[in-house]
């Protein structure tokens, strides 16, 4: 017994240790190699993801732009829409009704550009339908907007910005954005309902680029 225990090969476990552990290692730096060359790639890309977006936000419950009460009138949800407002003071902005956003819609000063409206969503949600002669301004890409929107947001008076509407973000984003840019706080107005409110209330809606005259 004592010959076989002393021709016993020692440190074979340890050596298998030692193999594993370099394959894991191997495997590790080849992996984050990997990662590298993948986010190089992206960044270099027009069309590489923009690694700040949530895109699958959490799915909520859509609330309604108003509620039926029992006589056949409607009032808005009020416990949304305070609740939205609210968040928009912590963010030092202003909301904006439909009403609101109507007027200054028809007003002549809109066609003159001292009333200007902008798109906070990407390009083909604004191509398949926006307010008529609203700018497209997505926040996450600002780079390629940035020359014709500045310009008009700065002569302006009033500027509205709006996205889909309801939880959507885009336009408290869009219009932070430009407030740190230099335009005027007190100018700018986020309208709450967005393109779907308006679109809901047979309001005008234009279809492709801006100008196109395209109704629907």
């Amino acid at each position: 017994m004592s010959g076989d225990v002393a021709r016993r090969p020692v440190g074979a476990g340890s050596m298998r240790g030692n193999e594993v552990r370099r394959v894991l290692a191997e495997g590790l730096a080849v992996g984050a190699l990997g990662i590298g060359f993948a986010l190089l790639a992206n960044y270099g890309s027009p069309k590489g993801l923009d690694l700040r977006r949530d895109y699958f936000p959490p799915v909520t419950a859509a609330v309604p732009a108003t509620l039926a009460v029992a006589d056949g009138s409607h009032e808005q949800g009020r416990g949304s829409v305070g609740r939205l407002e609210a968040r928009l003071r912590q963010r030092g902005l202003e909301s904006a009704d439909r009403e609101q956003v109507r007027q200054w819609f028809e007003d002549p000063r809109y066609l003159s550009e001292g009333i200007v409206f902008l798109d906070a969503r990407r390009e083909g949600a604004y191509r398949a339908g926006h307010i008529p002669g609203a700018y497209l301004f997505d926040h996450y890409r600002p780079e390629p907007y940035l020359p014709e929107v500045l310009p008009a947001c700065q002569f302006a008076e009033i500027v509205v910005v709006y996205c889909s509407g309801g939880e959507c973000e885009d336009s408290e984003f869009a219009a932070v954005l430009l407030r740190e840019m230099g335009v005027p706080g007190e100018r700018l107005r986020v309208y709450l309902g967005g393109i779907e409110e308006w679109s809901a209330h047979g309001l005008p809606v234009e279809t492709g680029p801006r100008h196109s005259g395209e109704l629907r």
